[in-house]
């Protein structure tokens, strides 16, 4: 790995210019953070900030660690409340989910492998789709 293969960042800067992504298949080919492996998301989110819909048909598995705050995952017919600094959650390919910031909160997610296609849609927020699955 050659001096060009290596990318020094701080996660909170970088993060709001990718709407808190720091790695994954996203990042243009030959930037080190480029990844078809792995996604990694440093995600800073205001009380009351919830997810504009529900991930259905997952095809990745995620963790999701708490870094301050109080943060709720919500999964079909159970909800998770991340409180402690620390406190994670993992779920695996096929479980849709959401989430929601019950305070100021700082979450490290890791997902893989990094695929497209879960990006939710602005139009999407305006039509209210954030419904959990039945």
């Amino acid at each position: 790995m050659g001096a060009d293969a290596v990318y020094v960042g701080r996660a909170a800067r970088d993060a709001a210019l990718d709407r808190g992504w720091l790695l994954g298949h996203f990042k243009e080919p030959g930037d080190p953070r480029h990844s078809e492996d792995v996604e990694i998301k440093w995600g800073v989110h205001p009380r009351g900030e919830e997810r504009a819909r529900w991930v259905r048909g997952e095809q990745r598995t995620t963790l999701l660690v708490l870094v301050s705050g109080r943060f709720r995952v919500q999964l079909p017919g159970r909800e998770i409340l991340l409180a402690e600094q620390g406190d994670y959650v993992v779920w695996g390919r096929g479980t849709d989910h959401s989430w929601r910031a019950e305070e100021d909160a700082v979450v490290l997610t890791v997902r893989w492998p990094s695929v497209p296609g879960y990006a939710v849609p602005p139009t999407a927020v305006e039509a209210g789709e954030g419904a959990p699955p039945r």
